[in-house]
């Protein structure tokens, strides 16, 4: 469970709540609660982005959410210190050696190319291979930061929709004190679920799907370069400091202390 995005969507709620009751009380919050307001902003944000998708998409996009609060489940320094196991096994047994290495590994993508280098597959086809994959994957995770992108987008734009639709109510009734204050209403809380819509929910989510793409990623990228450097017949010492390269400076640290066996 990540509890950076928990802890960080909550405390955002709690200072619009903060901002909302901290003169009037808890009782402030009902003058925020208007459901045409909500309909028109939400309703209208999220259908306008399903008109601009597959309904396969859309409902993939939305379910993306729940993938924020979950905590990559590998880490760089473990992955490069597999590898280097791995380059081990293969130093004093042979390439042959990591095909029962495989069947304990539970990522598919290092599996893959560990079954690749076993079967003796030209070292540039190896990468060829496992960069398409990296490909497909990347373009996978762009769709679904672009769908939080557009939604952030179209938040705001129904926003001022519902304002300019409470504007021209408000503007019918001055003749009617009384209907001024439900259409002023509708018109001032669309552009606030509008604007909380994209900055609130969209923008962080958006932005976690982006950093943990970068970080899967990178994981790949050191799997691939650590496979073909196994597949060279490289010297694990050698491939624990070029795979280190990926690390920032203090991780490697940490790194060097934990490092495996390495032979010369």
């Amino acid at each position: 469970m990540d509890l950076a995005s928990i802890i960080g969507l909550v405390a955002c709620l709690g200072m619009i709540i903060f901002g909302i009751t901290v003169n009037d009380g808890m009782g402030a919050l009902f003058n925020f609660l208007d459901l045409p307001s909500a309909i028109i902003t939400f309703g209208g944000a999220f259908f306008c982005v399903l008109a601009s998708n597959s309904m396969q998409d859309f409902l993939t996009g939305v379910k993306t959410f729940t993938l924020i609060f979950k905590s990559p489940q590998q880490n760089v320094p473990e992955i490069i210190q597999k590898i280097i196991d791995l380059s081990n096994v293969a130093r004093k047994e042979g390439l042959l050696s990591l095909e029962e290495a495989a069947g304990d590994l539970d990522d598919p993508f290092l599996k893959k190319g560990i079954l690749l280098v076993v079967d003796g597959t030209d070292p540039e086809l190896v990468r060829a291979i496992m960069e398409t994959e990296i490909i497909c994957i990347e373009e996978r995770h762009k769709g679904n930061m672009g769908f939080w992108n557009d939604l952030g987008a179209m938040g705001p734009a129904w926003g001022m929709i519902g304002t300019l639709i409470g504007l021209v109510n408000m503007l019918q009734a001055l003749d009617d004190p009384s209907a001024i204050g439900p259409a002023m209403a509708v018109a001032l809380l669309t552009t606030l679920y509008g604007s909380m819509l994209a900055n609130w929910i969209c923008a962080p989510t958006a932005a976690k799907l982006k950093s943990n793409s970068s970080s899967e990623i990178q994981i790949k990228e050191i799997m691939i370069e650590g496979l073909l450097s196994i597949q060279a017949g490289e010297n694990p010492r050698v491939i624990e400091e070029k795979l280190k390269s990926f690390l920032a400076p203090k991780d490697r640290e940490i790194q060097s202390e934990e490092g495996g066996e390495a032979d010369g």
